[in-house]
């Protein structure tokens, strides 16, 4: 899909990654952009601060927390009534906080499938659409294991097998919408500078602080970079990885599980 011309939906867009994204999206020529986030971000200055860049009208900001259903619905209508239609939705919201593990399962992973579902309904063929594309953002975290974040890795793996079926031709053929995932590595973003204090209460911070020095973080801009290349040559279903900076590639996954073989 070349994005010149398409509207976009981004959660959680009023900084980090979500705002770069909104950013290479009308820098790449998208018509318009809705960034959603919270009342309480700076959604209103960043929206100014895109319209200043590429034109009054190319932004809007709608308040929304992704874990009322309401909420990002209302969104959803929001931004086709104000557009008139939509092409492409990333489901970017996230937080990285297993002390409220709750609240974090229903930013990154049910918040997830219900906006997958609501691009499905706003972009669907068989709904009266024209199709588009759904980028669901997970993370490095999401293909491995680890002991610092157990619930945030969890989530990050439910994100890869909800794209990954999702994405099958079954869904596809029905919708004309093609449903992939990003996964970046550690970005320089506060989901990463402000993680102290995030933990179970049976993970040491020690820990923690020596997992974020032994990788260097990579910036925003190129994971949205990363983003707008899989938006263009995504294959319907596929996961992708954006780490040090580098271009994404696509990662091949087992469809089925292998017997584990005794010595």
């Amino acid at each position: 899909m070349d994005v010149g011309g398409k509207i976009a939906l981004v959660t959680g867009a009023a900084s980090g990654i979500g705002f770069a994204y909104a950013t290479e999206l009308l820098r790449n020529g998208a018509k318009h952009v809705a960034i959603l986030d919270l009342a309480s971000s700076n959604g209103e200055e960043s929206a100014k601060k895109l319209n200043a860049e590429f034109g009054n009208g190319k932004a809007i900001f709608i308040v929304c927390d992704v874990t009322k259903a309401q909420e990002l619905e209302a969104a959803f209508a929001k931004t086709v009534k104000e557009f008139g239609s939509l092409d492409i939705v990333i489901n970017n919201a996230g937080i990285m906080d297993d002390a409220r593990w709750e609240l974090e399962i229903g930013i990154n992973f049910t918040a997830v499938v219900r906006g997958t579902m609501l691009g499905f309904q706003y972009m669907g063929k068989d709904k009266g659409h024209k199709g588009g594309v759904i980028v669901n953002i997970s993370s490095v975290a999401g293909l491995v294991t680890g002991p610092s974040f157990p619930v945030y890795i969890a989530t990050k793996h439910a994100v890869i097998g909800l794209t990954r079926s999702f994405g099958l031709p079954y869904h596809f053929e029905k919708t004309g919408v093609r449903v992939i995932s990003m996964c970046p590595s550690f970005t320089n973003t506060q989901l990463i500078t402000e993680c102290v204090g995030r933990t179970l209460d049976s993970v040491e911070q020690d820990h923690i602080d020596k997992v974020l020095s032994s990788v260097p973080a990579q910036t925003p801009e190129s994971v949205a970079e990363g983003v707008l290349h899989i938006i263009r040559v995504g294959e319907n279903g596929s996961i992708w990885v954006v780490e040090n900076g580098e271009p994404a590639y696509e990662v091949q996954l087992a469809d089925q599980p292998v017997k584990k073989v005794s010595a």
